[in-house]
């Protein structure tokens, strides 16, 4: 049975080849994610603890900022002296590091990375530990002195001697580039500006005595974690950052404690990349096991007189069911071993993208842990096993009469009974959860629902696919006899003839065309919700922000008063705050800060209270639904906790009724005036300026002016309405990117499926090819009745996917409709381009299987056994 079984393997190899080609395209996704990933985060965890002092003093950060608000935080710079006198403490430096930076050349062009990596302005204070060393020029001196770094240079053109302009929190000031230094570690990404540490201090921070952290270095024999005791002790903190009291201003690390906090910050964007590749390797996963599945199927159908005489030689059940496994398992294995080495490449070519981004990661140092060929393994072998399982049972019901008859295909005339039931019950009850997703006026109960109702009808369409078959293509194939005679009637019988094969390789196109169906009736209602929301809320002629909403120094907003036609001014911040509320949940989000004349720039719906209340000093302004959901009445007094550990009572002055549950984009839609945030977090960015024209100036004249005042300061943009509705298109266009980018995956492998589909095909109806043509059909109309059934399957698993994908998309949008994204729109130009490309799909699928057909030999074909 061994040899008969690798003997039938290497007689089949060619029609498993499209096969072993989902199974190739799985694996290196899911190998090429974990290398990639497991070689930045190596890259990234020997260039943070080669880097890191022996311990960090930092000051405490009480709340992670998730959108930032241009507040630096400082300790003392004589801390440092304070902390070298320690027992223990080799050597103690204050470090001056500030984000956010924008350095423009004389073109007034921005010299930062445009990859959303930062601009770091700090101190040149050289260490044998330091990621840089001065490779040409000279240490900055005073001043309007800078060092910049070689790859910044590189891209940006940027050369000892030039002049450039430093934008930062305190305002802007030009420096000279006089020396270059090169990065002895990975490069991640950022640009680097060095500067002398008073001018640091001073032109960064506008205090000469602050600094952002102390470096200490532990002298011979003393650990890093007995001189963060030490050095706790000194300060009266508490060692442990993860429980610093209230009263402890500092936050102590030892160099591995902050090489992790540093990984962490970095592992959002890692997960990112490795999730969204690892979708990519679910969806080739997922398809890929319709297309193993109807091989196996085709095959063994194929075989039945094989099987039959095996069964008549005395294999019994679990013999032939082991071959046809056996197969699957080698089937596998060279798709898994293929597909690693896919994935190895894949990963360098990532490591080369992340490069041209201004990320240097070097292939040579690419990590291949043990754990990723082995899931490589699991996943290959795990995904032609399971596909080929039913398959193998079917093969191992063949009876050795099988062996004397004609059968062609054992599958024809089974029924559909079993599946009619199964699919029903399974359909229902995801029809059940949809209806329940789309009544339900909580979020996370409705978007469990949705989860829940979009996977059992999938697998509901999938089980009854077949029992459609009938239906469905008579409609779509309905034209065919008229358009095309006999050949178009040929080609829908031919469609008709096996509803479970014809179910099974639509069911891979159906996949992607429900997810990018659904996702597209999501995006298209996302857009139009927002475009109704900026439409109704906001009411400034312009806004001016960061291109990427980092905040920017107040002399921006300065110059903008000083533009002539400007006429009203209305500046916001943002800040993370915590809010106790009387429910006892301590809710940390994303808080506005408002001057009061707001009104005047944005039209707000309040269910209590108005803008001066909200905007008064000690008040702020509340969502209704979220003031209702945690027992917050109009004229409560809430604890906030701000940055930096202060904290007020504020009284909610009001409560707003806008379509965004959210408010102003974050949980609890709170905001107050910008007085209230300068007094308990001073030092923060502006993050908007909402600008109205003067009487008497045009909207097109004031912009004008306005462009011509900001030419200076690449950062920042001039948005009107129209501006504002294209920058959130192009975001929600990122997604649907991703989701075309898996429909592309899907097509792939479902034109693999049809391709697979139609070549068996042609192969079991060898002896039928031979007699039409032997009748006077032409080789012509030969390969249009191919083509006509394969764009008749690829139409109709488009109808299906399209068709579960609105259902979809219409119970996303009622989810999306509890976060105030109440406007539905269906993309019917996107649904109809998508059915008219799954016709030409079914075209480009059809050609090869067409052109093997067409070439047949009359006489050999009509003796084909």
């Amino acid at each position: 049975m061994l040899k008969a079984t690798l003997r039938s393997f290497l007689a089949h190899k060619g029609r498993l080849l499209l096969s072993a080609l989902a199974v190739i395209l799985s694996v290196a996704f899911v190998a090429g994610s974990l290398i990639f990933s497991d070689t930045v985060s190596r890259t990234f965890d020997r260039l943070f603890a080669s880097t890191a002092a022996d311990v960090t003093v930092t000051p405490k950060e009480t709340l992670d900022e998730t959108i930032p608000s241009g507040q630096t935080l400082t300790l003392p710079a004589s801390l440092a002296d304070r902390l070298a006198q320690v027992d223990g403490v080799a050597a103690a430096r204050a470090e001056v590091d500030v984000e956010g930076l924008t350095v423009a050349d004389e073109d007034r062009e921005s010299v930062g990375p445009t990859t959303g990596a930062p601009t770091i302005g700090t101190a040149w204070n050289p260490t044998e530990r330091s990621p840089v060393e001065l490779t040409s020029g000279h240490a900055p001196e005073g001043d309007a002195q800078v060092l910049i770094d070689a790859d910044t240079a590189d891209s940006k053109d940027v050369r000892i001697g030039d002049r450039l302009t430093v934008i930062g929190q305190e305002g802007s000031f030009p420096v000279e580039v006089v020396g270059i230094v090169t990065f002895t570690t990975t490069n991640p990404g950022a640009a680097l500006v060095f500067f002398d540490t008073e001018a640091a201090r001073t032109k960064l921070l506008g205090d000469p005595k602050a600094a952002t952290s102390v470096s200490l270095d532990a002298a011979d024999g003393v650990s890093d974690a007995e001189l963060k005791r030490r050095v706790a002790d000194a300060l009266g903190a508490d060692p442990d950052p993860d429980t610093v009291p209230p009263n402890d201003p500092y936050e102590l690390r030892t160099a591995d404690e902050q090489a992790e906090s540093d990984v962490e910050q970095l592992g959002g964007f890692l997960d990112i990349i490795k999730y969204v590749m690892l979708g990519f390797a679910g969806i080739a996963v997922l398809v890929g096991v319709f297309l193993i599945v109807n091989t196996f199927s085709m095959l063994i159908a194929q075989r039945t007189r094989e099987l039959g005489l095996l069964r008549a030689l005395g294999a019994d059940r679990r013999q032939v069911r082991r071959s046809v496994l056996t197969e699957a398992l080698l089937l596998g294995l060279v798709g898994s071993t293929l597909g690693l080495a896919a994935g190895i490449g894949l990963a360098v070519g990532l490591i080369e993208l992340m490069g041209l981004m201004g990320m240097n990661i070097r292939a040579t140092e690419m990590v291949i842990g043990w754990g990723t060929p082995v899931t490589a393994y699991v996943v290959g072998l795990g995904v032609t096993f399971v596909a080929a399982y039913l398959p193998a049972r079917r093969a191992a019901g063949v009876s050795p009469m099988a062996a004397l008859s004609d059968a062609e295909i054992a599958d024809i005339g089974r029924p559909l009974r079993l599946r009619a039931v199964v699919g029903s019950v399974v359909g229902a009850a995801g029809a059940a959860a949809l209806v329940g997703c789309a009544v339900s006026s909580k979020t996370s109960t409705a978007a469990s629902l949705l989860g829940l109702g979009v996977i059992l009808t999938l697998v509901a369409t999938v089980i009854a696919g077949p029992l459609l078959v009938r239906p469905v293509i008579r409609v779509l194939g309905g034209a065919f006899p008229a358009l095309f005679g006999s050949v178009g009637r040929m080609s829908q019988r031919n469609a008709l003839r096996n509803p479970r094969r014809t179910g099974a390789t639509a069911a891979a196109l159906m996949v992607g065309l429900a997810l990018v169906g659904g996702m597209s009736v999501a995006s298209a209602s996302m857009t139009k919700s927002f475009d109704q929301q900026i439409d109704k809320t906001l009411g400034a002629d312009f806004v001016v922000q960061n291109g990427n909403f980092v905040p920017f120094p107040r002399e921006i907003t300065d110059r903008i008063r000083d533009t002539e036609g400007v006429g009203l001014v209305v500046r916001s911040q943002f800040t993370t705050i915590a809010v106790r509320l009387p429910d006892g949940d301590r809710v940390k989000t994303t808080a506005a800060a408002y001057e009061p004349e707001l009104d005047e720039v944005a039209n707000i719906t309040y269910a209590q209270g108005d803008s001066g209340e909200a905007l008064a000093d000690g008040r702020l302004a509340m969502d209704k639904d979220f003031a209702e959901d945690h027992g917050v009445r109009l004229g409560s007094t809430v604890p906030v906790d701000f940055q930096g550990d202060r904290r007020a009572e504020l009284t909610v002055g009001a409560l707003t009724d806008q379509e965004s549950a959210d408010g102003f984009g974050s949980q609890g839609g709170i905001y107050f005036g910008l007085g209230t945030l300068e007094k308990y977090a001073p030092g923060g960015q502006d993050a908007a300026v909402y600008v109205n024209a003067a009487s008497g100036t045009s909207a097109d004249a004031l912009r004008a002016g306005l462009e011509k005042t900001l030419d200076p300061y690449p950062q920042v943009q001039v948005r009107d309405i129209a501006d504002y509705k294209e920058l959130v298109h192009n975001q929600i266009a990122v997604l649907l990117y991703l989701v075309y980018a898996l429909l592309g995956l899907a097509i792939i492998i479902a034109v693999l499926g049809v391709v697979n589909t139609l070549a068996l095909s042609v192969v079991e109806r060898t002896r039928e090819i031979g007699l039409l043509r032997a009748i006077g059909l032409a080789r012509r109309q030969l390969r249009r009745m191919i083509r006509l059934e394969s764009v008749v399957i690829a139409v109709f698993g488009a109808v299906l996917g399209l068709a579960l994908g609105l259902v979809w998309g219409v119970c996303t949008q009622q989810v999306l409709a509890l976060q105030g994204m109440t406007a539905l729109a269906i993309p019917w130009g996107t649904i109809v381009a998508v059915v008219i490309g799954s016709a030409v799909v079914g075209v480009v699928a059809a050609l090869l299987p067409a052109l093997r057909a067409s070439r047949m030999n009359v006489l050999a074909a009509i003796a084909h056994e």
